[in-house]
């Protein structure tokens, strides 16, 4: 029987992604295989976070008290765990919505070839993160319009790059592409003006729910 590390479960609000503001079960796993520069969740990257072992039957039933019907299962990073399927299967035929918000480092390919197939909601990690150079580019061949890429960028040159990788890969044609701020590093502003300048359609620019209603650094939300 598989387990899974979950190191926070809670309902709120989804903070980001095409769900911003519909309610959600969160499902937090332990462990992240990047160290971006921005992280705000780094508190649950190590392998040796404290974590609640759990079957797919006890996280399922989680869920199904809760009443709520989207599922978020995130981290840390939610792919490095084995047997996600077993977990997505079961959610998915207990008429639940989830989504996987993933860092765009490993590959999805599996995943979104099942029956079962979940939402995914995944990072490009521009420079700023440090992290750039991890990013699987194969993801976005297995990229369905209902999935969407998200850009976190912290300056004018992460702008640029993600403009880049946008029109490389034809994204805003095959996906929702959300621009993100890092919290305290470029003003909203900036990104509405590039957008403009560029005539970036069908891009969207999103702010993080949670850090505006709540502290920015505040748990379970």
């Amino acid at each position: 029987m598989t387990l899974y590390p979950v190191a926070e479960k809670f309902v709120s609000i989804n903070g980001e992604g095409t769900r911003a503001g519909e309610l959600a079960v969160f499902i937090r796993f332990r462990e992240c295989n990047l160290r971006c520069s921005y992280c705000d969740t780094k508190w649950a990257n190590s392998c040796d976070t404290p974590a609640e072992m759990m079957s797919a039957e006890e996280i399922s039933a989680y869920i199904d008290d809760s009443g709520v019907t989207n599922v978020t299962l995130t981290g840390g990073e939610p792919l490095l765990r084995s047997g996600l399927y077993e977990l997505i299967e079961i959610l998915i035929k207990n008429r639940k919505s989830v989504e996987i918000e993933t860092n765009g480092s490993l590959s999805i390919k599996e995943l979104a070839g099942k029956p079962c197939r979940p939402l995914f909601t995944m990072d490009y990690k521009l420079p700023s993160s440090g992290m750039e150079s991890s990013m699987c580019l194969e993801n976005f061949q297995y990229l369905s319009e209902s999935d969407t890429v998200k850009f976190v960028s912290g300056s004018i040159s992460d702008l640029e790059r993600a403009k880049e990788i946008i029109e490389r890969f034809n994204l805003s044609e095959r996906c929702h592409v959300y621009f993100s701020p890092v919290f305290g590093s470029i003003n909203p502003e900036q990104i509405v003006d590039f957008m403009k300048k560029y005539r970036l359609n069908r891009t969207r620019l999103q702010l993080q729910l949670h850090k505006f209603i709540w502290t920015p650094d505040k748990k379970g939300v």
